[in-house]
């Protein structure tokens, strides 16, 4: 018989699930983690959305990266609490919240996603087809495109999750655990295989007109007009971006391979159990690491970031201050 401090509900015995055995010191350390890191990733991803939402001369058809803000910020005030709450040995809030709190890590995760493939297309039409870059993207149809993903996010998202939704506890074990089950193959193929595909052709064509583009400046530098400098100034402008979103993909696979590598192993790993936590923060790192980049790659976000913490963008005509 277990000892009754051992089970999540005691009054219930057999039918309750057994705590798991966690130092008073690792317990404190994830929760300082993970607090952490989600205050962190909440405040460096609203100075983004505050940034590009605010400073006029930043509202292109590029700020994808917005929709991919967004996303992460909701990671960091949202999805990381929750997180904090599954690293417990027990889960007491109920079988049904268990089911309603595992919707937004779903849906933020595949917005990420989709964010990745969209902001690769961005890339390779302003690179491999320039001249019709600004009839092909357009401010209108980059919002629909956004909307119509975010929808689909969702939709798929409650169709993964509708066998939990409608019987809550039809895969726990034992009463106290938070057990979501769905089509892991089709969520493999769907919001993994197929985008990072996609994604890598995209930036090996970027690439390859990239490195065709720089011999072609190269052989006619001599050549270059003042028009044509501006012209060259573009490029590298173009180039410098594909490059910080190239950084953003190799985050991303980083992030994201482990959980799907245990996924295909078809190794079940426990909840709440360290390697679960481990592979759950790495996911959620990647959206903290986001807006990091920003910082290191764009000027635009360091000095937009300094005039929003300085509170200058109280001041009248501020949006229209030059940020970059």
């Amino acid at each position: 018989m277990m000892e009754e401090d051992e089970l999540c509900f005691p009054q219930l015995l057999n039918m309750s699930c057994k705590k798991h055995a966690r130092s008073h010191s690792d317990t404190m350390l994830i929760y300082i983690g993970m607090s952490s890191t989600a205050l962190l990733t909440a405040s460096l991803n609203l100075l983004v959305i505050i940034s590009i939402s605010h400073f006029r001369q930043l509202h292109t058809p590029t700020n994808l990266l917005l929709s991919l803000a967004v996303a992460d910020f909701l990671v960091g005030l949202f999805v990381m609490p929750f997180q904090i709450f599954l690293t417990e040995p027990c889960w007491f809030l109920g079988d049904l919240m268990c089911v309603l709190f595992s919707f937004l890590p779903f849906i933020t995760v595949y917005a990420s996603v989709v964010n990745m493939v969209l902001i690769s297309v961005d890339r390779y039409v302003a690179i491999c087809d320039p001249l019709r870059y600004p009839t092909k993207i357009t401010q209108k149809r980059v919002q629909v495109f956004i909307l119509l993903f975010w929808i689909y996010a969702v939709f798929y998202s409650f169709l993964l999750l509708y066998d939990n939704l409608k019987q809550p506890s039809r895969y726990n074990s034992c009463y106290g655990e938070c057990v979501i089950n769905y089509n892991r193959a089709v969520d493999i193929v769907l919001f993994f295989i197929l985008p990072i595909t996609a994604i890598i052709i995209l930036y090996m064509r970027v690439f390859v007109v990239a490195v065709s583009q720089a011999r072609a400046m190269r052989s006619h530098i001599a050549a270059v007009t003042l028009q044509c400098s501006v012209t060259v100034t573009a490029k590298k402008s173009e180039m410098k971006a594909a490059r910080t979103l190239g950084v953003l993909v190799a985050v991303f696979l980083v992030c994201y391979c482990p959980f799907y590598c245990v996924t295909l192993s078809g190794y079940d790993i426990i909840t709440g159990s360290s390697a679960n936590i481990l592979i759950n923060i790495l996911i959620y790192l990647n959206s903290c690491l986001n807006p990091v980049i920003y910082a290191f790659f764009y000027p635009w976000f360091r000095k937009s970031v300094k005039l929003t913490v300085t509170l200058e963008i109280l001041q009248p005509n501020s949006c229209e201050a030059n940020s970059h």
